[in-house]
């Protein structure tokens, strides 16, 4: 932003650079700096430099690489207060996972991409991976979002689903399940048949009822603009100007993917979605979402995309806890290769 120097008056054990930022008087420095200097602490944590704030100057001192990742942080901050959204202690956190990984998209830009707003509420990518998956699903007609619980894979595909039938480019929404959980036997389940399903596909309405007036929904669902089905449903049918989500996707056998794929109609778009470490298929029954990549890998048009633990939205611990069970089954499984290994 401005004057940087090289300090050299005691040769050091290693190069130090100054560097002061001047924040433009239009930014309020709580919101910068967060309640209390949060933001501020946070950032300190983060980069092996010293950090001095008085009025709108923040100096910087320390290794030039880190001393440069934090300019650009507050850089990024900055331009995201100016877009008239809030910075929290979260968003600090997602800017600076963002530089680290030295990507070349801006994480302003990232955490700036609104893609549907209800109620006072934007919907938006919250990481690097979230905004590629969403850009994926704009630039091909099949998208698959693979990773843990909690990236934001389901939730995403259905905000962009509101998106394409608020922007008329499609006339419905259809959104699907393997009825696996539910062992496929939702005769065992007491009511009607809709009161059966209910339970077991919520966590797509709960999505829907985030991104569209609740007392609307009723209405789509009677008039078919919405519909919500489990994935045996769809059999035989050809789905044209329709956006289709198919949730739980690793619950399928290659059979059932197939199915669902080939339902593909004009003027449609797919999107697929699962966590191929939770399946809930019988022991021995490959799933439809483990083979599908190594068949389709190649066809164009067609997109695979992957979230991990560090895409984690929810709670913090979560990610936390993905990244913990990843490492213990890598751990077991290295242990098992190992045992092959030294058996005669």
């Amino acid at each position: 932003m401005t004057d940087s120097h090289q300090h050299g008056d005691h040769p050091a054990p290693r190069s130090t650079t100054r560097h002061t930022v001047v924040v433009p008087t239009s930014v309020n420095m709580v919101s910068l700096l967060g309640p209390g200097d949060e933001h501020l602490g946070i950032i300190e944590g983060a980069f092996d430099a010293e950090i001095h704030v008085r009025g709108n100057r923040i100096s910087l001192k320390g290794e030039p690489g880190e001393v440069a990742l934090a300019d650009r942080l507050l850089d990024e901050l900055v331009a995201i207060i100016r877009t008239g959204q809030g910075v929290t202690s979260e968003t600090v956190e997602r800017v600076i996972t963002m530089l680290r990984a030295e990507t070349t998209e801006r994480p302003a830009d990232v955490l700036s991409l609104n893609i549907l707003s209800n109620r006072g509420r934007s919907i938006r990518p919250k990481t690097l991976n979230q905004k590629r998956y969403v850009d994926s699903i704009d630039q091909h007609t099949i998208t698959f979002g693979i990773g843990p619980a909690g990236t934001g894979k389901t939730y995403l595909a259905v905000a962009k689903a509101v998106q394409a039938l608020q922007g008329k480019q499609v006339n419905r929404i259809i959104l699907s399940r393997p009825a696996v959980e539910a062992g496929e036997r939702l005769g065992f389940l007491p009511g009607t048949l809709t009161e059966k399903i209910d339970p077991y596909l919520r966590p797509l309405y709960d999505a829907l009822h985030d991104m569209l007036d609740p007392e609307l929904i009723p209405k789509l669902m009677a008039a078919g603009t919405i519909e919500v089905a489990p994935l045996a449903f769809l059999r035989g049918r050809s789905l044209n100007d329709s956006f289709i989500i198919l949730d739980e996707a690793q619950n399928t056998t290659p059979e059932q993917m197939k199915m669902f794929l080939t339902r593909l109609g004009f003027g449609s778009k797919i999107v697929v979605t699962g966590d191929v470490t939770q399946t809930d298929l019988p022991s021995g029954q490959k799933s439809g979402l483990r083979v599908v990549e190594g068949i389709l890998d190649e066809v164009g048009d067609i997109s695979f995309n992957r979230l991990t633990s560090s895409d984690v939205v929810r709670h913090r611990l979560v990610g936390k806890i993905v990244a913990a069970y990843d490492e213990h089954d890598a751990r077991a499984e290295r242990a098992q290769e190992r045992q092959q290994e030294a058996r005669p």
